[in-house]
């Protein structure tokens, strides 16, 4: 698709206008950075320097297209310690730069041009820009809100033709939460090879757990995505990969081959991977109980209010709550900054039906609540 980006209109819109001019005012509180970096979540440099110091008197450029060997031995043992359990060898895990360059590498593995992936139609906006990059349509399959954004098996059925290759799942949903824990019958039926992105996996609020999906559908070719961005707040340090499922592992040479052409994972990122696994855990269960915190908050303040309705998400780290009497949402959003307060509008992420507004629960405690209570006094009336 040459030139498919060359007349978009990449000037600010009302909500990002009114934004700066309030944050050159009277400021606000921000609900929605998705960055723990800027919310005060930093993970132990102690680890990180202890981490690195065993890497520059021993440091060669010894590329391995399918990433280190202990770098790829802590992932498989991350693995086996998931509720359940996905037993996971060492070559069948490829270390990208990122998670964004692991779906490209995906894209170009399972489509040509032309072809299609099936997607959530209310979903974080980065894959449409990644599949035009690949000449690839993304067809939407709904998501069910009364059922706790559940996949709609004969949406997803019916979004299928010839020329399908493939479906992406998050799980948890960004930014609805919703966990995929049982399995989907119509993944099943399609019998399709399934992308699966689970960077929030250790954020389960309502659900016990985020299970590994391919440990719901041995049957199929599973592509599991993660990377240290979200699980150890490192979105800096630019690590992820790429697991597959034993149903998938005649995909592992082609992948191989790709990810050779780039090579995009760095070699010290590597070398530290082991020793931020094994060390890292006590920081991630900080992360997500200051997220769970924030959640009962939310939920709780939220009760009964006339406008706002939240139900708990499965996992992740959003609050998606609905609207009611607001027909647009990017005024609903104008409103709430007018009063002190930036959510972004439930229009960001989609096709989703009604005013919804995105919140982020990673946010810090303090303005957090601050946050929430200027949104149920701008909404009471």
């Amino acid at each position: 698709m040459p030139g498919c980006y060359t007349e978009l209109d990449l000037s600010p819109n009302p909500l990002e206008i009114a934004r700066q001019a309030r944050a050159a005012g009277d400021g606000y509180i921000d609900l929605t950075s998705s960055n723990p970096t800027q919310q005060g979540l930093l993970f132990p440099p102690a680890i990180l320097r202890a981490a690195a110091e065993g890497y520059w008197d021993t440091r060669r450029y010894a590329p391995d297209p399918r990433g280190s060997l202990p770098a790829r031995a802590a992932i498989a043992a991350y693995y086996a310690g998931r509720t359940p359990t996905l037993a996971l060898p060492e070559d069948d895990i490829f270390i990208t730069a990122s998670t964004s360059e692991a779906y490209g590498l995906l894209f170009a593995l399972l489509a040509d041009p032309g072809d299609n992936l099936l997607a959530p139609a209310v979903t974080y906006p980065l894959f449409e820009y990644l599949a035009a990059l690949r000449g690839i349509e993304l067809r939407p399959y709904e998501l069910i809100e009364p059922e706790g954004w559940r996949i709609d098996g004969e949406s997803l059925l019916a979004a299928a033709n010839r020329r399908t290759r493939g479906v992406l799942i998050i799980s948890p949903h960004n930014p609805t939460g919703a966990v995929v824990g049982t399995p989907v019958a119509a993944l099943r039926q399609l019998g399709l090879p399934v992308i699966c992105d689970e960077v929030f996996a250790p954020f389960h609020y309502a659900a016990p757990a985020a299970p590994p999906l391919a440990t719901l559908h041995p049957e199929l070719p599973v592509f599991t995505l993660n990377g240290i961005s979200k699980l150890f707040a490192l979105p800096d340090m630019k690590l992820g990969w790429v697991a597959l499922s034993q149903a998938a592992t005649s995909y592992g040479g082609r992948l191989e081959l790709l990810n050779d052409t780039f090579l995009g994972a760095n070699s010290l990122t590597q070398h530290m991977l082991p020793r931020i696994f094994a060390e890292g855990t006590p920081f991630v269960d900080a992360m997500a109980a200051r997220v769970r915190l924030n959640l009962d908050y939310a939920l709780a303040a939220l009760e009964g209010h006339p406008r706002l309705h939240a139900n708990a998400p499965d996992g992740g780290y959003y609050l998606f709550p609905s609207v009611d009497g607001w027909e647009y949402e990017e005024a609903l959003a104008l409103h709430l900054l007018d009063s002190g307060v930036l959510a972004h509008p439930g229009f960001y992420y989609g096709e989703v039906p009604g005013s919804h507004l995105m919140i982020s629960a990673i946010t810090r405690s303090d303005d957090f609540r601050e946050g929430i209570n200027r949104l149920i006094a701008a909404l009471e009336g």
